[in-house]
């Protein structure tokens, strides 16, 4: 398993040190949640390294860079594709609460998975075009 740098969080979790112990420590519908997109990262990206940075589940490329980091807080799933990610799909986010570096995903709706598969192949795409 690849470990990350480490860094500061605002998830409730400050003390997991693997993607499973950070998911175990949340409820079922959050764990399911969590659990979706990991799968979804791992079926597009076959080849992606997971780790714990910045506190938070953090899908990477073997040959480096981030894809994508997620988060779970009271009210929602937080993602974290980097801002160039956010302000070229920014058409397809309409309707989501967005800051510069995060996507909110909110409890109270049906999980987005088509829309988290077109951030993951544009974070994709994107690391690849850099290579």
């Amino acid at each position: 398993m690849m470990h990350c740098a480490k860094g500061g969080s605002e998830t409730m979790n400050e003390y997991a040190t693997e993607v499973d112990d950070y998911i175990k420590q949340f409820d079922g519908e959050k764990q399911q949640r969590l659990q979706a997109i990991r799968a979804l990262v791992h079926r597009m990206v076959p080849s992606v390294s997971e780790c714990i940075s910045w506190r938070m589940p953090t899908f990477r490329l073997a040959e480096g860079g981030n894809i994508i980091q997620m988060a779970a807080f009271k009210s929602h799933i937080g993602l974290y594709p980097e801002p160039d990610t956010i302000q070229a799909l920014k058409a397809e986010l309409a309707g989501f609460p967005t800051s510069k570096g995060a996507i909110q995903l909110p409890l109270e709706i049906p999980l987005p998975l088509e829309l988290i598969a077109i951030i993951i192949g544009y974070r994709l795409n994107l690391l690849q075009e850099k290579q």
